[in-house]
C-alpha cells in the first residue's frame, strides 16, 4: 500500500521548482529594468546606463508617453507606424531608412512635439517606420536621435549620460 506522502511527493517537487522559476523570472526582470532618470535642480537630465549597455529615458511625443532609447547614431527621432498614427503623425515625406539592420521604407513626419525630462522641442521632424516589440504594460519604445540631441549639450561618461540645456 502506497502512503499519501509518497503519492504527493512529486507534486511538492513540481511546486517547489515552479515557485523557484517564478521567483527567478521576476527577480531577473527587476534586475534588468533600466534605472530611472533624474532631473537635477539646474534642469539637467541624468540617465544611468542600463544593464544592456544602452541609455533609456522616459518622455513624450505629441503628449503621448514613450520610452526613448537614446541613439547618438540616429539622425532622427524615430517611432513605429502604429504609434505615429495614434499621436497624429500619419502623413509625411516618403523615405528609406538605412539602419544597422538593413533598409526599411517609411516616412518623415514634418512636425511633432518631443519632450524628455525638462527638455522640450515644439517642432521636430520624426521618422516613422521603426520596428520592434513593446513590452505589455510599458510605454512604446522610440529612438531619440540627433535632431533632438543636437539642440542640447550631451556628455557621456562611463555609466552616465547628462543632457543639459544650452
Amino acid at each position: 500500500m502506497v502512503s499519501t506522502f509518497n503519492r504527493l511527493a512529486p507534486l511538492g517537487v513540481v511546486t517547489f521548482w515552479l515557485a523557484l522559476m517564478v521567483g527567478v523570472y521576476f527577480g531577473f526582470n527587476h534586475f534588468m529594468k533600466p534605472k530611472p532618470q533624474v532631473i537635477t535642480s539646474t534642469g539637467d537630465l541624468v540617465i544611468e546606463r542600463s544593464r544592456d549597455g544602452h541609455f533609456y529615458a522616459d518622455g513624450a511625443i505629441n503628449g503621448a508617453r514613450v520610452r526613448f532609447l537614446v541613439d547618438t547614431g540616429a539622425s532622427l527621432v524615430a517611432v513605429s507606424e502604429s504609434f505615429a498614427k495614434n499621436v497624429g503623425l500619419s502623413t509625411g515625406e516618403p523615405t528609406t531608412f538605412h539602419t544597422a539592420n538593413g533598409s526599411r521604407a517609411g516616412y518623415i513626419a514634418p512636425s511633432a512635439e518631443v519632450s524628455v525630462g525638462s527638455m522640450f522641442i515644439s517642432s521636430i521632424r520624426v521618422g516613422v517606420g521603426l520596428t520592434g516589440h513593446d513590452a505589455k504594460g510599458e510605454p512604446p519604445t522610440a529612438l531619440l536621435g540627433q535632431n533632438f540631441l543636437s539642440k542640447f549639450d550631451v556628455t557621456i561618461g562611463k555609466d552616465q549620460m547628462t543632457i543639459k540645456q544650452r
